[in-house]
C-alpha cells in the first residue's frame, strides 16, 4: 500500500449558517491548513498514488483568495470542507481542515481507506 500526504494553506472568508448566535455568521476569515492524506494499492502509469500539483489543483485552486460561501454549495464549516475535498480525489481518504490554531475538523471516508 502506498500513502501520500499533501498540505495546502489558503486564505479565505467564510459566514457560517447556525440555528444560534454566534460571531461567526458575519463575513470573517482564516488562514486555513488543510492536509489531504491518499492511498492506493497500485502506483498510477508515472509512478505515483496522485500527483502532488493535482491535488494543489483540485483543492487550492478552488478555495484560494475566496468567500467559501460563493463557491461551496454547502454551510462551509471546517468538517464539510473536509468531506468536500475527500470528494474531490479518487485516492483521498482522509482531509484535515484547520481554520485557526487549535481547531481542526477531519473526515474519513472509510469505504477509500486502505490497508
Amino acid at each position: 500500500m502506498y500513502y501520500i500526504r499533501k498540505t495546502l494553506e489558503i486564505a479565505a472568508a467564510h459566514r457560517l449558517e447556525l440555528d444560534y448566535e454566534s460571531k461567526c455568521t458575519k463575513l470573517h476569515g482564516h488562514n486555513w491548513k488543510i492536509v489531504i492524506y491518499c492511498c492506493s494499492e497500485q502506483l498510477n502509469q508515472n509512478g505515483m498514488v496522485v500527483d502532488f500539483s493535482e491535488i494543489k489543483h483540485r483543492i487550492k485552486r478552488v478555495l484560494d483568495h475566496q468567500v467559501l460561501n460563493d463557491v461551496l454549495p454547502f454551510n462551509p464549516t471546517a468538517e464539510n470542507i473536509a468531506r468536500w475535498c475527500t470528494e474531490q480525489i479518487d485516492t483521498c481518504y482522509k482531509a484535515e481542515v484547520q481554520e485557526s490554531e487549535g481547531n481542526v475538523a477531519a473526515y474519513v471516508d472509510e469505504k477509500k481507506m486502505k490497508g
